[in-house]
């Protein structure tokens, strides 16, 4: 992230642009409607610039820009033409720790100007790091298009009564609670609807009747995905923004975690080989403990949490302790890479079935029936296998499947850092380590592997064939 993301407070104090063109007037425009004091320095000027100056919505002066003029201004726009100009404005005003834009010149600039969404008071501002105003302003369609005007509307009815809210439920929870509950529901229609003293009404309605002791808490289980953000349901992310906490895998992706609202509580669970943060058995009650206190928990786990995930685990003790619940799926760790490694796991000429397969069962637990996988024109994915790759190839082939029977690994499938390497149920252990293959990696077998050649589309990483 190279810029802070922040609004800045102008309000009735002295804002400097140097320049007279229609760039330096739109500029202006942006700081008048934030009820900066503006000041315009140039030695040519423009219609639209001397139009305010006339106004007195302005002061304007022709003359070259001076050291002086930087004297108290909270923040300066460099609009000139002239680049060298430019540059010495950005170095004088950057020396004194005056907030400086340089117009179409980031590199120049201590802070620059999104494309912005007005619902006052609502404002929302997208911002490409200066590299494309062209693809912010696209972003910034998108979002007027869905965004109704009457939002900024919204927003002052809660204002009018934020400290009515206060007085009467004095825990942050609850208050977040009541706002959810009136900005999702039919108060917020009401204001879209035009009919603002309805709404009013029925707010002091809802606060009146609003009972701090009957909220209750609740989890949400979410399948995260095999890591690509674009993967997360739609319902996953709504719940994710909702969470008051967080409990998560040590498969969910940074990006994804990062979809959570931002002050929800984030608690690590995760799992790896012999090494798990927190024993599941102590997940259930955690998840158990946090609801009972009134939290609603997000219980994200990668891949889809009933495919390896525990979920079933999970769910039942909420159900022993009668805690509400909803589970929503996410998209299996096979399914994923095997798509994004342009695998398919079904093929009318290859494979006529898809197995998956845990790659570590509970100690002293039986064999897996090699018999069965080891059937040709099937797929079989082994997740969690990778320690165990050598027994995983030695028994397919002690079981009839050819020593060149088609393999697959697929090291962070849907993500930047994807891997993919090909070999057979022969070369599969040598690759891992030759290429210090690391978890997470999900292992492929069948013929179906061999369509990668012709159908990977997914440019990422390495690839070894």
């Amino acid at each position: 992230m190279k810029f802070l993301p922040v609004f800045y407070n102008i309000s009735e104090r002295r804002c400097l642009v140097v320049g007279g063109g229609a760039i330096a007037a739109r500029k202006a425009e942006l700081l008048l409607r934030a009820n900066g004091r503006v000041r315009v320095v140039a030695s040519e000027v423009g219609d639209r610039v001397r139009e305010m100056a006339s106004d007195g919505r302005l002061e304007f002066e022709q003359r070259e820009f001076l050291l002086q003029d930087l004297h108290d201004v909270v923040c300066v726009i460099a609009a000139t033409d002239d680049a060298d100009v430019n540059a010495k404005i950005s170095n004088l005003a950057q020396s004194r720790n005056i907030p400086v834009n340089v117009v179409d010149n980031p590199d120049l600039c201590s802070f620059i100007m999104p494309s912005m969404i007005d619902r006052d008071p609502v404002q929302i501002a997208i911002s490409t790091g200066g590299v494309s105003p062209v693809l912010a302003r696209m972003l910034r369609a998108k979002l007027e298009s869905c965004i109704p005007g009457a939002y900024g509307e919204l927003a002052k009815l809660a204002d009018e009564n934020r400290e009515a809210v206060k007085r009467a439920l004095p825990d942050v929870d609850s208050r977040r609670r009541f706002w959810e509950s009136i900005l999702h529901g039919q108060v917020a229609e009401l204001v879209f609807a035009g009919r603002g003293e309805d709404a009013h009404k029925l707010l002091q309605q809802e606060l009146a009747r609003f009972d701090v002791d009957a909220v209750r808490g609740e989890v949400y289980l979410v399948g995260a995905g095999p890591g690509d953000p674009d993967l997360i349901t739609f319902k996953a992310a709504r719940l994710m923004q909702q969470a008051d906490v967080v409990v998560y895998d040590r498969l969910v992706s940074a990006p994804v975690l990062d979809m959570v609202r931002r002050d929800a509580e984030k608690i690590y669970a995760g799992k790896a080989r012999s090494n798990h943060a927190i024993p599941q058995e102590n997940i259930n009650q955690l998840l158990v403990r946090l609801a009972k206190e009134g939290k609603r928990v997000l219980r994200l786990k990668g891949g889809d949490p009933f495919i390896f995930g525990r979920g079933g685990e999970e769910i039942a003790e909420l159900i022993d302790e009668n805690i509400e619940f909803q589970v929503v799926p996410g998209i299996t760790a096979a399914s994923g890479c095997a798509s994004y490694a342009g695998i398919p796991l079904t093929h009318r000429d290859y494979s006529q079935a898809c197995i998956f397969v845990t790659g570590h069962r509970r100690e002293g637990e039986d064999q897996l029936n090699w018999e069965m996988l080891s059937h040709a024109n099937q797929t079989v994915v082994f997740y969690m296998g990778l320690e165990n790759v050598e027994q995983i190839c030695g028994s397919l082939k002690a079981h009839g499947r050819a020593a060149d029977t088609p393999a697959a690994l697929i090291e962070k499938g849907t993500m930047a850092e994807q891997r993919v390497f090909i070999g057979d149920l022969d070369t599969l252990p040598g690759i891992i380590a030759e290429h210090e293959v690391r978890a997470p990696t999900l292992i492929l077998v069948g013929e179906v592997v061999a369509l990668h050649k012709r159908l990977g589309w997914y440019k990422s990483g390495e690839e070894i064939k």
